[in-house]
Order: C-alpha cells, then structure tokens, then sequence
C-alpha cells in the first residue's frame, strides 16, 4: 500500500542550507523510489491552514519511505541543512492501508 512523505516548513533560517538540502535530498529521494506529488507554499489556506512550504512524497509502502529517510543519502542531504530549518515531516500510510 503505498505511504506518503508530509513536510511543512515551519522557519527558513538559512537559504543557503535549505538549497544545500534540496540538491542533495530530491535525487536521493527519487533513486529510494519516491515521487514528488507537490510542492510549494499554498495557493490558498482555509481553516486553521498556515501559510508555510509543504512537500508531498509519495512512496510504494511505508517501509520503502522510512528507507528512503534513513538512507545514507538522505542523511547526508540533512546533514546539509542543519539547523537551515525547522520542519514538521511525516510519514502517512495511503487510503486502505492499516491505520
């Protein structure tokens, strides 16, 4: 059942970090099997909605996605970052899986 990647961008400290990040972060995301769904800051927010960047990722399984995070690659790419920003991300399994 495939597992979705949720980051929101709660602070940019660094732009230079967060560029860093996503050099290195986009293509070891997609060699560990994930697809970019969307990104970007909102079009419109309604609710308690925050105008903050988001990211979606989709992936094949939730396990597929925690590998993805925990691999070597993608660790170099938060090594990048460091403190650059202060993100809430998770991993959410997709419709139909076991909640």
């Amino acid at each position: 059942m495939s597992a979705y990647w949720i980051s929101l961008y709660r602070e940019v400290n660094d732009a230079d970090k967060l560029a860093a990040y996503a050099e290195l972060a986009g293509p070891a995301l997609v060699e560990a099997g994930g697809r970019f769904i969307a990104r970007g800051t909102p079009v419109q927010v309604y609710e308690a909605g925050l105008e903050q960047r988001a990211v979606l990722i989709e992936f094949d399984s939730v396990e597929a996605a925690v590998a993805a995070h925990d691999s070597a690659a993608y660790q170099a790419a938060l090594d990048a970052l460091g403190d650059g920003a202060v993100r809430d991300m998770r991993i959410v399994p997709g419709v139909g899986a076991a909640s």
